[in-house]
C-alpha cells in the first residue's frame, strides 16, 4: 500500500471506540506515571538531608544525600523514557506505523508466515534501537556518575549484540510456529499455541542457567567452604535441594551493585550470588539472605507466580484469538489491513497500555510475599543478620529509605525499608 492509499485511507476512516478509548488511555497511563515519577522526587528530596532515625548509626548522611540523587537521577530520565514511549506507541499504531512496515514487506514477494515474522522482527527492532539512547544514558552517565557503572562501550555492544541474535534465533522459530497457527490452526489455534509456549518457556528456564546465562557472565562454584558448608546446612534444614549447585557470578564486570537469586528448574536449579555480594557482607548475612530466597520456595510463591503466568498466558491467547477475528479493531488502531503479524503486534501495543493500570494489585501480591518470606527467614536464620544484611545492601546499592508512599504502593515488589526493617525488628523480640 502506498502513502498516497494511506492518505486516502485515513480520509475514509469511520471513528470507532477504540480510537477514542486507546489514545486516551495511552495518556492517562503516561500522565499517570509522570504524576507519581513527581511524587517520588519530591519526597526524596525532601528527605535529603535527614537520615531516618531507624537507620541512624548505620546510615551516613552521605549515603542518604547519594541515595536521594541517584533515585532522582534515574526517575527523571524515567520520565523522558515515559513520554518517548507514548508518542511512540500512538506513531505506531494510529500514527501508521505498523501500517507503512506491512506495506513495506509486502512488496518484498516473501510469503506467509515469513514476511509477518520479518514484519514483527522489523517493528520490534525499531522498539529496541528506540529504547537504545535511553540504555545508554542510564549506563554511561547515570550509573557511572554515582560509581556503578564498570562496563565499557564494547561490552555494551557485544551484550546488545548477543541478546538480539538470542532473539532472533530463540524467538525466531516461536514466532514463526505461532503464525502458522494463527492462520491455519482453526478456531482453537490459541489453544495449540498455548502449549507451545508453555514448551517454550519451561525449555527455556531449564536451559538458561547452563546455556544462555554463561553467554554473558562468568560462573564459577562457590570456592569458600566455610560458607559453603553453612549454605548447605541451611538448604537441609529448609528441605531444599539444589541440584545444580552453588555458583558466583562476576557481576562485578558490569556494575556495582550486589544481588543474588535462583535460576532453572530440575536438575539446572542453581542458586546464584554475585560476586560483589560476597565481598560486602559477612557469611551469617548470607546465610540470612539466601534464607529469605529459600522462604519464596517453601511458602510455594514460586508455584504461584507460576501459576498466574501461565493463567494470564492462556487468558491473553484467547484474547488475541478474539481479537484477531474482528477486522473492525485492525482499522481503529491504524491498520487497514488485517493480518496475523499485524494482530501480534497491535496485541503487544495495545493491551499493556490497559494492563498498567493493574499492576498496584501484582505489586501489592509481590509485598506480601516478600514479607512473608522475611518471617520464613527469621524463623530458619538470624532476624539480626538479616536486617544488617539489608542495610549494607540499601547503603551499597544506593536504595533510598525514604519512598514517595503512593509511588511505593504502586510500583515497589518489596516493603519500603523503614516498614521492612520495623518488621524484621519486631520479629527478634
Amino acid at each position: 500500500m502506498s502513502a498516497v492509499a494511506l492518505a486516502a485511507w485515513y480520509k475514509k476512516l469511520k471513528m470507532h471506540w477504540l480510537t477514542i478509548v486507546f489514545p486516551i488511555a495511552v495518556v492517562l497511563e503516561t500522565a499517570t506515571r509522570l504524576w507519581l515519577s513527581s511524587r517520588q522526587i519530591t519526597a526524596v528530596r525532601a528527605h535529603r538531608n535527614a537520615v531516618p532515625e531507624m537507620f541512624r548509626g548505620q546510615i551516613e548522611l552521605a549515603d542518604q544525600q547519594k541515595a536521594a540523587d541517584y533515585t532522582v537521577a534515574r526517575v527523571a530520565l524515567n520520565r523522558l523514557a515515559t513520554l518517548f514511549e507514548g508518542v511512540l506507541k500512538l506513531l505506531l499504531t494510529l500514527g501508521g506505523g505498523i501500517a507503512l512496515a506491512d506495506a513495506l514487506w509486502r512488496h518484498s514477494g516473501l510469503q506467509e508466515p515469513w514476511r509477518g515474522a520479518l514484519m514483527v522482527g522489523s517493528v520490534f527492532l525499531v522498539l529496541q534501537l528506540a529504547a537504545l539512547p535511553f540504555a545508554l544514558w542510564r549506563t554511561f552517565k547515570v550509573e557511572a556518575r554515582f560509581g556503578f557503572n564498570r562496563m565499557s562501550v564494547p561490552l555494551f555492544a557485544l551484550d546488545v549484540g548477543k541478546q538480539l541474535l538470542l532473539a532472533a534465533l530463540l524467538g525466531g522459530p516461536l514466532l514463526l510456529m505461532a503464525l502458522t497457527l494463527m492462520d491455519h490452526g482453526g478456531t482453537w489455534w490459541w489453544l495449540w499455541a498455548f502449549g507451545l509456549w508453555l514448551v517454550w518457556t519451561f525449555g527455556l528456564t531449564w536451559a538458561a542457567p547452563r546455556f544462555i546465562a554463561p553467554l554473558f557472565n562468568k560462573f564459577s562454584p562457590l570456592a569458600d567452604g566455610a560458607l559453603k558448608q553453612r549454605v548447605e546446612s541451611l538448604l537441609e534444614r529448609c528441605g531444599f535441594s539444589a541440584r545444580g549447585g552453588v555458583y558466583v557470578m562476576d557481576g562485578s564486570l558490569r556494575s556495582a551493585h550486589g544481588n543474588a537469586y535462583f535460576t532453572g528448574i530440575g536438575r539446572n536449579k542453581r542458586i546464584v550470588f554475585f560476586d560483589t555480594l560476597l565481598a560486602r557482607i559477612e557469611a551469617p548475612e548470607i546465610e540470612a539472605v539466601l534464607a529469605h530466597e529459600l522462604g519464596h520456595f517453601r511458602l510455594h510463591h514460586i508455584r504461584q507466580r507460576l501459576a498466574a503466568m501461565v493463567f494470564m498466558g492462556l487468558c491473553a491467547l484467547a484474547l488475541l484469538a478474539w481479537a484477531a477475528r474482528r477486522p473492525e479493531l485492525y482499522g481503529a488502531l491504524g491498520v487497514p489491513v488485517p493480518s496475523s503479524a499485524a494482530a501480534l503486534l497491535l496485541f503487544t501495543l495495545v493491551v499493556p497500555v490497559f494492563v498498567f493500570f493493574t499492576t498496584p494489585i501484582a505489586s501489592w501480591w509481590s509485598r506480601r510475599q516478600e514479607a512473608a518470606a522475611d518471617a520464613f527467614a527469621a524463623a530458619h536464620a538470624d532476624a539480626g543478620n538479616l536486617i544488617t544484611a539489608l542495610v549494607k545492601l540499601f547503603r551499597d546499592n544506593a536504595t533510598t529509605l525514604t519512598p514517595d508512599r503512593i509511588h511505593s504502593s504502586f510500583f515497589d515488589s518489596h516493603p519500603p525499608a523503614v516498614e521492612r526493617i520495623a518488621l524484621l525488628n519486631a520479629m527478634r523480640t
